[in-house]
C-alpha cells in the first residue's frame, strides 16, 4: 500500500501553493497540510504535524515547510518513508535577517498586509512570473489571506529556528531536493549543498522559476514529485 503524501507550504502560504500538485497527484494520496500557520515556533509546526498525520508518510516542504519537514524528521524518523525539500535552506540566522523580517511586519502594520506583500513577493519569483499578472495575482491573494498575525508567528517561528545542518546525514530515506534556477532568496548553490549532505538525494533544479516554485513551474515540480513517489 502507498504511503501518504504530505506537502507543508512556507511562510504566508496554504494549501494554494500545492495547488497543481493536488490536482494531478491527489488520487496518489497527495494532500497539503496547513494546520500550523499561528504556531509561533518550528517546533510546534512540527508537532502540529505529527498530530494530524498518520504512521507513515512521505513528506515535502516548501521553503519553511521544509524546515518543519526537518524537524518532523528530527522528531519522528520512523515515521517518514521519503522526504523532499524544497526551496529552502539550512542555515541559522544570519546578520540583518531579524532587522528585515521586522522592516517587513512593520510595513504590514503601518499599511496593510497587501502592502507587505506588495514589497515581499516579487522577490520571490523569478522574472518570467512577474511577467503574469494572472499567476501574480493568485500568489499576492494566498499571501495576503494568511493575514499580518500569522506572518508575525511565523517570523518569530524563523528567527528562532534550530540547528538543522547536524541533522542532514542522518537522514536515511530517499530524499529529493529541488529548487528554482533563478531562486535569489535561496540558490541552487545552497541546495547542492543540502544535497551533497543528505546520503540517498538527488538534486532536481526547476528551469525559470524562482523560490515559488511549485507555482512558477507546477509541470515540472509534479514531475519530480511523481518520480520520488514511485
Amino acid at each position: 500500500m502507498q504511503s501518504e503524501t504530505l506537502l507543508l507550504p512556507g511562510l504566508i502560504c496554504n494549501e494554494t501553493i500545492f495547488a497543481g500538485q493536488v490536482d494531478v497527484l491527489g488520487h496518489k494520496g497527495v494532500r497539503a497540510m496547513h494546520g500550523y500557520a499561528q504556531c509561533r515556533t518550528i517546533e510546534a509546526m512540527a508537532e502540529r504535524v505529527l498530530e494530524q498525520a498518520p504512521d507513515r508518510f512521505n513528506l515535502c516542504g516548501h521553503s519553511m515547510g521544509a524546515r518543519v519537514a526537518l524537524e518532523v524528521v528530527r522528531r519522528a524518523p520512523e515515521k517518514v518513508a521519503k522526504l523532499a525539500l524544497l526551496d529552502t535552506g539550512v542555515h541559522t540566522c544570519r546578520p540583518g535577517e531579524k532587522e528585515k523580517r521586522y522592516a517587513l511586519y512593520e510595513v504590514g502594520r503601518a499599511q496593510g498586509m497587501a502592502a507587505l506583500v506588495d514589497e515581499w513577493l516579487p522577490p520571490m519569483v523569478g522574472e518570467p512570473a512577474r511577467g503574469d499578472r494572472a499567476l501574480m495575482a493568485r500568489m499576492h491573494a494566498m499571501a495576503c489571506g494568511e493575514g499580518l498575525e500569522a506572518f508575525e508567528a511565523q517570523i518569530n517561528a524563523l528567527l528562532s529556528r534550530p540547528e538543522v545542518e547536524s541533522l542532514l546525514p542522518q537522514v536515511s530515506v530517499p530524499t529529493l531536493i529541488g529548487v528554482g534556477s533563478l531562486d535569489i532568496w535561496s540558490p541552487p548553490a545552497q541546495h547542492e549543498h543540502i544535497a551533497s549532505l543528505i546520503p540517498d538525494s538527488r538534486l532536481v533544479v526547476f528551469e525559470g522559476a524562482g523560490h515559488m516554485a511549485p507555482m512558477e513551474t507546477p509541470d515540472a515540480v509534479t514531475a519530480a514529485l511523481a518520480e520520488w513517489i514511485g
